[in-house]
C-alpha cells in the first residue's frame, strides 16, 4: 500500500487541481439549483395571473400544488445554506452500535437503523449495509451504513452521539418501563484530495463469511473482511460486496475516515488545550431522548426540539431536529 500524508499543506498541483474543480462542480451545482427555482417562482407567477382572468377550479389547484412543492424546495435549499463544514457535501458512514440495555438496547438500534433507512428514502439517498452484526436473541448489535447523496454528511452529522430510548419492554413478561441506549457515530466518506498515512505492517487483515438477520446481505464465502489498526486499535469491517477485494476497498475508505476524524480531533483538542474525555454509552451522555412510555415525547438536549408525534420521527421524518441542530451554527 502506497505511503499517504494526512497534512493537506503538502498536496502536489494535481491534489490542489482536484480539490479546487470539486468544489467548483458543486458551486455550479447550487448556481443551476437556485436557477431552476427562480424559473419554478416565474412559471407560478403567470399561471397565476391566468387564475385571476379565468377563476379555474381545476388550474387553481394546479397551481396550489406548484407553491407546495416550491415551498418544500425552498425549505431544502435553506437547510443547505447552512451547510459549511468541509465535507458537509460528501456521502457519509454511519454506524450504530448497542449500549446499555442486553436485548432491549439490541432491539433500539435496529429501530435507529430503521428510522436512518426511511429517512433516506424519503430524501432520495442510496444506501448500503455495509456491516451487519445481529443480536443474541433480537435487533442487531451493530451496523455499518453507507449513505450516498448530496450534502448526506452535512444532514446526518447532527445525528452524532448517544440516543435514549424509554418504553414499555416487548421483551419483559412483567410489561415493566425499560431504558435503553445506542450510540450513533458519523463519518464523511473522504475522496481522493484527502491523504491519510496507513502503513502495511500496521494492518491486520482478516477474512471471515459474511452473516445478517434473516439470510440477509450473506454471502457463502470467506469474503468479509476485517482490517484492525494496530497502532490505534481501530477495527472495520464490511462484507456487503460479493468480492473480498471489494469488501477489503470499502473497509480501508472507512479505515480512512476513521483515522483521519481521530486526527482531526487531536489537532482540534490541541488548539483549545481539551482532554477530549469520551463519554460512555449510557445515562447521561445522550444527545437525545425518545420516550414512549409514561409519555410520548422526542426530545434533542443540544437544541431542546421537541416533537409529539414520535411515530412520524422513528418513520423517517428527522428534517426538523436537523434544521435546529444547524442553527445551532454546528
Amino acid at each position: 500500500m502506497e505511503r499517504q500524508t494526512l497534512a493537506p499543506g503538502f498536496w502536489n498541483d494535481a491534489e490542489k487541481a482536484k480539490v479546487v474543480q470539486k468544489e467548483h462542480g458543486q458551486l455550479q451545482d447550487t448556481v443551476k439549483e437556485w436557477e431552476a427555482r427562480w424559473k419554478e417562482v416565474e412559471d407560478t407567477e403567470l399561471f397565476l395571473e391566468m387564475l385571476m382572468e379565468e377563476k379555474d377550479a381545476e388550474l387553481e389547484a394546479e397551481i396550489f400544488q406548484k407553491i407546495k412543492v416550491m415551498e418544500d424546495g425552498l425549505a431544502q435549499a435553506e437547510l443547505e445554506c447552512m451547510f459549511n463544514g468541509e465535507h458537509d457535501a460528501n456521502n457519509a458512514i454511519m454506524s450504530i452500535h448497542a449500549g446499555a440495555g442486553g436485548t432491549e438496547a439490541q432491539d433500539w438500534v435496529e429501530i435507529l437503523m430503521r428510522m436512518y433507512l426511511r429517512w433516506a428514502e424519503i430524501r432520495g439517498f442510496k444506501t448500503d449495509i455495509l456491516d451487519y452484526l445481529a443480536g443474541d436473541e433480537a435487533g442487531t448489535k451493530s451496523v455499518t451504513i453507507m449513505f450516498k447523496g448530496h450534502f448526506a454528511y452535512g444532514y446526518l452529522r447532527s445525528e452524532l452521539g448517544i440516543h435514549r430510548l424509554v418504553r414499555i419492554s416487548p421483551f419483559d413478561a412483567s410489561g415493566r418501563r425499560h431504558t435503553s441506549f445506542a450510540s450513533v457515530m458519523i463519518l464523511p466518506e473522504l475522496d481522493d484530495s484527502i491523504n491519510v498515512e496507513i502503513d502495511d505492517k500496521d494492518l491486520r487483515i482478516d477474512t471471515y463469511r459474511s452473516s445478517g438477520a434473516g439470510g440477509q446481505h450473506v454471502n457463502k464465502t470467506d469474503s468479509a473482511i476485517r482490517i484492525t489498526h494496530l497502532p490505534t486499535g481501530i477495527v472495520v469491517q464490511c462484507q456487503n460486496e460479493r468480492s473480498q477485494h471489494s469488501n477489503k476497498y470499502t473497509a480501508m475508505k472507512m479505515l480512512t475516515a476513521q483515522l483521519y476524524e481521530l486526527e482531526r480531533q487531536k489537532q482540534a483538542q490541541q488548539a483549545e488545550g481539551l482532554a477530549g474525555d469520551k463519554k460512555g454509552i449510557s445515562w447521561g451522555s445522550q444527545i437525545r431522548s425518545y420516550v414512549l412510555q409514561p409519555y410520548r415525547l422526542i426530545k434533542d438536549h443540544r437544541t431542546d426540539h421537541e416533537v409529539g408525534n414520535v411515530d412520524a420521527v422513528l418513520d423517517g421524518d428527522l428534517d426538523p431536529f436537523i434544521k435546529a441542530y444547524l442553527l445551532l451554527g454546528k
